[in-house]
């Protein structure tokens, strides 16, 4: 028996992988290597597929069946919102077509546990400080819808041929769990702004006159290797014979911190001095998203451990060991 990870050579697939290698479970990686890298994955198998291609399904089907899979956690997405609000049509080809496809081959196979990477994108910008899980979802950029219709199209598996799945609705992942493992993508707020001290420019706050304390976004950041182990618990939750009492979680801490109290941490964990340019808004962007965490607390027993300054200084122990390291 094997676990298949789609998406599984990306940052955050990454991660699960190692810890599920580590506990000792086979585990097969399907990932077309625009983000993820080959060397992340140990000595898994790797399967090159873009799984958005409908060419896709035959040799999803063969690597289920050759590899005995038993339960797919699903990674692969584009994640950029301004991208989306710029071309949605191809989101929704790349994210729902690529959900599509997985979800054929599992039907053909007889695979009927999944995990989905789901995002507090589906909320939109909700009129409540802290989202609950069953809030009205309003999501405001085409990201964020094809995260939803991924729901509700797992769901309509369920109805049809029994899938048993969850949703795991996160946050603003960041940090590193091992140094080797670091975001390689320069699509989030932290790697961001040390990809630009790389380059000895100045970080850019998108955005300073949202209806928040300090005019900056605020977001619930969540270390990778917290929401690695909530893919783990909501793993062994399907492999049970219990039922399922929800489908969707929110992965985070309850807590929310804005985008000019991070570019602080940084500056405090890597003392370097800068000064971070203000810009306008990106379209598509909620002033805040904070998730309500105790639902997946109560049911899967899972907690975050690490906070917002744990979280910066793994991920600039993991910058700092790789190809860029910045010297002070």
């Amino acid at each position: 028996m094997s676990i298949m990870v789609i998406g599984g050579a990306g940052y955050i697939g990454a991660h699960v992988v190692r810890l599920l290698q580590e506990r000792g479970d086979r585990v097969v990686v399907v990932d077309d290597l625009s983000y993820g890298s080959a060397d992340r994955i140990g000595d898994s198998r790797l399967i090159k597929l873009d799984v958005a291609d409908t060419a896709s399904i035959e040799p999803l089907i063969n690597a289920m069946m050759d590899e005995d899979v038993t339960a797919v956690i699903h990674f692969a997405a584009r994640k950029q919102v301004g991208e989306s609000v710029q071309r949605p049509a191809w989101y929704y080809q790349q994210n729902v077509g690529g959900l599509a496809n997985v979800m054929l081959a599992m039907e053909e196979t007889g695979v009927k546990q999944m995990i989905f990477s789901s995002s507090a994108a589906v909320y939109g910008m909700p009129p409540v400080e802290v989202v609950e899980e069953d809030i009205e979802k309003h999501p405001i950029n085409p990201y964020g819808e094809t995260k939803l219709i991924g729901e509700w199209m797992m769901a309509d598996c369920e109805t049809a041929w029994g899938l048993r799945w969850v949703g795991l609705r996160y946050f603003n992942v960041a940090g590193s769990g091992w140094d080797d493992l670091g975001d390689p993508a320069t699509l989030n707020l932290i790697p961001m702004v040390f990809d630009k001290l790389a380059r000895e420019e100045a970080p850019m706050i998108f955005g300073t006159d949202y209806p928040t304390p300090d005019g900056t976004c605020i977001r619930d950041y969540i270390h990778v290797t917290d929401l690695a182990l909530a893919h783990i618990a909501a793993l062994d939750r399907l492999a049970s014979a219990e039922e399922m009492p929800f489908h969707t979680y929110n992965v985070g801490t309850g807590k929310g911190t804005s985008v000019r109290e991070i570019i602080d941490t940084v500056a405090e964990v890597t003392e370097l001095d800068f000064t971070p340019v203000e810009m306008d808004r990106r379209a598509g962007d909620p002033p805040q998203l904070i998730g309500n965490a105790e639902r997946i607390t109560q049911d899967l027993g899972w907690q975050a451990k690490y906070g917002v300054k744990e979280i910066v200084k793994s991920a600039w122990s993991a910058w700092q060991a790789g190809p860029r390291r910045i010297e002070k």
